[in-house]
Order: structure tokens, then sequence, then C-alpha cells
């Protein structure tokens, strides 16, 4: 191409669109067929655009919602002719690559283009419904935080229940604290006092003179029963009394005067005891009835475990006019 020539067209006719408009349709302009924008082609022609690297139609060519016929070779968009050998695709069945939306079987049906949800998601998107995982999530969370709240009040009342209850025991009605209550201390348990032998003298072993009568009243045993003629030398009564343990102990005897005093001899497993037994007019008594007189006297005696004798005599010196009525150990005082 030399200076002042511009090939076979001029740069006004260069207008790859011309066909596009009804005045170039006039004028003859076709969409090309081969080549492309800066590829080798058919030869430029006067008045006729140059064929563009890219397949493309009239304004109005394409329909909405009729079913497009790929071309027999493969173009932009369309997939390539099918080679020997390979399995041949089903006519009008969406090629795996890329093909136009109108191609698939109801695409783009009624003219219309496929509504375009908002932005955030919205009615016309294809995914899950976001809102109502979003209303049922945040209900989850109510149900839970409603259900600790439950429990925290029910844990509070109980502690104040278990407060008021732990108050009321410390406090009185009228709001007094009581006086807690000190430990009881477990009373000693008294030793049982030991039993120790009493007998009737009437069932004593009688000596000398002595004998049972019952005819004065008063007398506490057996059928009224006591021993009397105790006034003469060589009267007597022995006692074989059982004990349970050794120790100082006195000896009761329940005895009756004629208002008089009197005394006996006293004797403890065989030895006799310095001071004689005592049976006096305790009671100063004046009326000389036997009835009227009955009193009791004590005198210290020392006894051993096991069987003990005990003798009440008469004897030489001693002022014996007496009748008996029973005998008795008893413990010792300090």
């Amino acid at each position: 191409m030399t200076a002042g020539n511009n090939g076979a067209s001029k740069p006004e006719d260069d207008d790859p669109f011309g066909y596009l408009y009804a005045d170039g349709q006039a004028a003859g302009a076709q969409a090309p067929g081969q080549g492309g924008y800066g590829y080798p082609g058919p030869a430029a022609q006067p008045g006729v655009p140059r064929t563009s690297y890219n397949q493309v139609r009239a304004v109005g060519e394409r329909q909405y919602g009729q079913q497009q016929v790929p071309p027999q070779q493969g173009g932009y968009g369309y997939p390539p002719q099918q080679q020997y050998g390979q399995p041949a695709q089903q006519y009008n069945r969406p090629n795996p690559q890329y093909a136009a939306p109108e191609t698939y079987p109801g695409g783009a049906s009624g003219g219309q283009p496929p509504a375009q949800g908002g932005h955030g998601g919205g009615p016309g998107r294809g995914g899950p419904n976001t809102k109502a995982l979003l209303i049922a999530a945040v209900a989850v969370v109510a149900v839970v935080v409603i259900g600790i709240g439950a429990a925290l009040l029910t844990g509070d009342d109980g502690d104040k229940d278990d407060k008021k209850d732990e108050a009321s025991t410390s406090q009185g009605s009228a709001g007094q604290v009581e006086e807690s209550k000190k430990p009881e201390k477990k009373p000693k348990e008294t030793p049982k006092p030991v039993e120790l032998p009493k007998q009737d003298a009437a069932t004593l072993t009688l000596g000398g003179p002595a004998t049972v009568e019952s005819s004065i009243e008063g007398a506490q045993g057996g059928n009224g029963a006591y021993v009397t003629g105790f006034n003469h030398v060589g009267s007597s009564v022995t006692w074989r009394a059982e004990m349970k343990g050794e120790g100082e102990y006195r000896l009761a005897v329940r005895y009756a005067v004629p208002a008089k005093d009197a005394d006996a001899t006293l004797a403890v497993n065989g030895k006799k005891n310095s001071q004689p037994i005592g049976l006096k007019n305790f009671i100063k008594s004046t009326d000389p009835s036997w009835e009227k007189n009955w009193q009791t006297t004590w005198a210290p005696v020392t006894l051993q475990p096991g069987q003990n004798e005990i003798k009440i005599s008469c004897e030489t010196g001693n002022q014996c006019e007496v009748i008996l009525d029973w005998v008795e150990v008893t413990q010792a005082t300090s």
C-alpha cells in the first residue's frame, strides 16, 4: 500500500456494523460469514464493511422463548462439531459446555427474563429461606434464655425458703432469738442400792427362855409375832445375814419397852462389841403399855462378804426387859 492509497475501501466505508442499520441493509450489507477482524478472509469489496471477528446479529433478530438451532460448525457459544468415533450429541440437547439460557428446556419462557433477587437474598433467589431460618434461630435462643431465667428464679426462691426456715428455727414468733439449747448431759446412773437383809425376830434362832408370842398389838412381823421372855440371862436371838460386800453397816432393831430403858449384848461373827446395844425409851413414854412403846434403835457393825452371824443376847449386867419385832442391816452414814 502506497501513500495516498487507502486500499480497496475508504475509511468511511470501513464500518463493521453498517449492515445492522436500515440504510446499510438497503445498500446490500450482509453479515460476514467467514473470517474476522484482523484475520484473513475474503477480499474487501467497495461499499462492503470488513468482517468482524465476532458473530453478531441484527437488532431484533433473536427472539426469546424460541428454540435456537446451533450452527453446523462450532462457534462462540456453541459446541464444536462431533468428531468421528465420538458419540453424537442428541438433537437439541444442551452441551455440557456453555450454552445460551434459551437453549435449555423451559428457559426464558414467555419472553420474560428471570426475576432477580434483591441484595442480601430476596424471594427471587433459589437458595434456602434465610429469613425463616433467622426467625427459628432467634426463637430457639429466646427459649433457652427463658429456661435459664426460670431456673435461676426457682433456685433463688428455694434459697429464700431455706433461709426463712433457718431463720424461723432461731427466732421465736415475736422475733426474739431463742437461746440455743445446751447439750443435755446424761444423768449419772445412780447405782442401785444394795439390797440388805431384813428378818422378823420371830424367825430367828432363839436361845434360852426366849419364846414367840403375838398377843401384844403393834408388831410388824408376820401374823403380828414377836420375841418375848428376853429378860432372863441366857436368852438370845441369832441371825445369819448374807452380805454381798464387806464394809461398815448399821444393825437396826425394832423393839418395845415398858416406858423404861433397856440394853443387850451384841456380837458379830463371835466377837462381842465393846458397847452394848442400847434399847432405851427414846420416845420418853410414861405409859408402861407395851403396844404404846414400839420404837427403833441401831448399833454400828462390821460385816464381811457372805454369811455373817449376828447375835443379840441378855448377859449378866444387862437390863433385858424388852420384846423384839425385827432386825435389819442398813448402810452406814458418814
